[in-house]
């Protein structure tokens, strides 16, 4: 009768499965301080080395496209105010391949001249300058 004690845990009065009879499939990684930050195990977390979200931040060794860099308004900074809409090789620029306006957060355009540049574009549009979509 000694030595069906030890089996018991002293916290909880539950019988404790032997370490080498435990499911492989039995959740890794799951349970009580098991790498969500606890900092124990190989991920820590859960996310890999790197810059935010496991990317490469861009040097030489890393991929350039996940590089953000400060987006500045080309018209501010070359200190254009009114966008003309017959200036066709300018508006393109502003156009994406299948006809549609591209934003803001993409392009780095202030708000002001978002809203001219588009404008600009859809009097482009109305008058044949620029196709409203392309052809496929």
């Amino acid at each position: 009768m000694s030595e069906e004690t030890p089996e018991k845990t002293p916290e909880t009065g539950a019988a404790a499965a032997p370490l080498s009879e435990s499911a492989p499939s039995a959740g890794i990684g799951s349970g009580p301080g098991s790498g969500h930050g606890s900092g124990s195990g190989p991920r820590s977390g859960g996310r890999p080395a790197g810059g935010p979200g496991g990317r490469p931040s861009g040097g030489p060794g890393g991929r350039g496209k996940f590089f953000r860099r400060k987006k500045v308004c080309k018209f501010c900074t070359e200190k254009i105010d009114a966008i003309p809409y017959r200036d066709v090789r300018l508006l393109q620029g502003f156009v994406a391949e299948r006809g549609k306006i591209v934003p803001r957060r993409l392009t780095g355009v202030c708000t002001k001249h978002q809203r001219r540049l588009t404008r600009a574009i859809k009097q482009a549009r109305n008058i044949a300058l620029l196709p409203f979509a392309t052809r496929h």
